[in-house]
């Protein structure tokens, strides 16, 4: 503005009266005061910048050059808000990516569980109905009908063993109250003690000699229990695991054998080496369950045997002992066997545990 004033001062046009004086122009005082005004204002604008420094964020950038319009003016504040807004929707298309990255691959694998789902329910439905084929080991499948049927008579056997286990428990806990009854009745019938005396000895003895049989047919259960809910369990999951695979892989040798019967254009090609891959897949991993049974059943059958050849003679050894009324050979049976038996009252729970 400044600029402008000086500029128009030294262009006006300046009268020369016929004297060859310079006249007064009416114009000339009000120019001079405008210049000085705009000189003091400049003064103070600058005065103010060196004292309170300029401030960065009503930093306007021109365009157009100096003395240009309003319109060319860009506040900084303005870039500033933008590289922001840029940076923030820069990291929520990154966060939008992965997401829509997680929900594809979710997508795909629901997409090939349900067509594996299909095929598999397809062919288990075409065998019940006898129309389709499937692929089968006799020798394979004779081990594992007799595992089952082994697997059933043993929790017969597993069962009735506890249930005998119950009803002996009671029945020592019977002879030992009985033999305190009599102790207590010896002591308080002088006529009878000798004969009271003799029957709560007796009971005591065998409440002695019962406690050791339990122990004895505790072990038994245990070890039982521990062949046919954990060893036979274990290698039982392994067979369903393999005919799960079996049916796997004969639903997709029953799709290769079916596109293999139709039209041989490209995109059939395309589709047959397809089946062709995931064939092979589950051919592979059918034949190693298949191993992997036949190995966990040579296995089961050697350790059932030596399980029960152990458990066995001490369930006679005990049984015979006790039944026979020599409790040395009941003790030394279950020495040799390395059971300890509980001291009275160990199953009972402490008073802070009943707390």
């Amino acid at each position: 503005m400044t600029d402008s004033i000086m500029s128009k001062a030294a262009t006006m046009e300046i009268p020369i009266n016929s004297n060859g004086d310079t006249g007064t122009l009416p114009e000339d005082d009000s120019l001079e005061q405008a210049t000085k005004l705009q000189w003091s204002l400049a003064e103070k604008d600058l005065q103010q910048v060196m004292v309170s420094g300029p401030n960065l964020n009503e930093t306007s950038i021109v365009s157009g050059g100096y003395g240009g319009t309003a319109e060319g003016i860009i506040p900084t504040s303005s870039i500033k808000g933008s590289s922001m807004q840029h940076s923030s929707s820069s990291s929520s298309m990154a966060g939008e990516e992965a997401t829509r990255g997680v929900a594809v691959e979710k997508l795909e694998s629901v997409k090939k569980w349900s067509l594996n789902t299909y095929k598999c329910t397809k062919q288990m439905i075409s065998e019940r109905f006898g129309r389709g084929s499937r692929t089968v080991d006799l020798e394979l499948e004779a081990q594992i009908e007799v595992l089952r049927d082994t697997k059933r008579k043993y929790e017969t056997v597993l069962r009735l063993a506890r249930a005998l286990t119950t009803h002996f428990y009671n029945m020592v806990q019977t002879q030992h109250a009985l033999g305190d009854t009599f102790a207590d009745l010896s002591q308080k019938s002088p006529e009878l003690r000798d004969e009271f005396g003799y029957n709560a000895e007796t009971q005591k003895l065998l409440c002695k000699n019962g406690e050791t049989l339990l122990g004895a047919i505790n072990f038994f259960v245990s070890s039982i229990n521990t062949l046919v809910n954990k060893t036979m369990e274990d290698s039982l999951m392994t067979i369903k695991m393999y005919e799960s695979a079996r049916l796997e892989f004969d639903a997709y040798r029953s799709d290769l054998e079916e596109l293999g019967l139709g039209p041989r254009d490209a995109v059939a090609i395309a589709r047959i080496e397809a089946a062709q891959a995931q064939y092979q897949i589950h051919k592979d991993k059918y034949e190693r369950l298949r191993s992997d049974v036949t190995i966990k059943l040579k296995f089961l059958e050697e350790n059932k045997v030596k399980v029960m050849h152990k458990q066995l003679l001490l369930f006679h050894n005990a049984i015979s002992a006790y039944f026979a009324g020599n409790q040395q050979q009941l003790e030394q049976t279950l020495q040799q066997f390395s059971i300890k038996l509980k001291p009275p009252g160990a199953d009972k729970p402490s008073w802070l545990e009943e707390q």
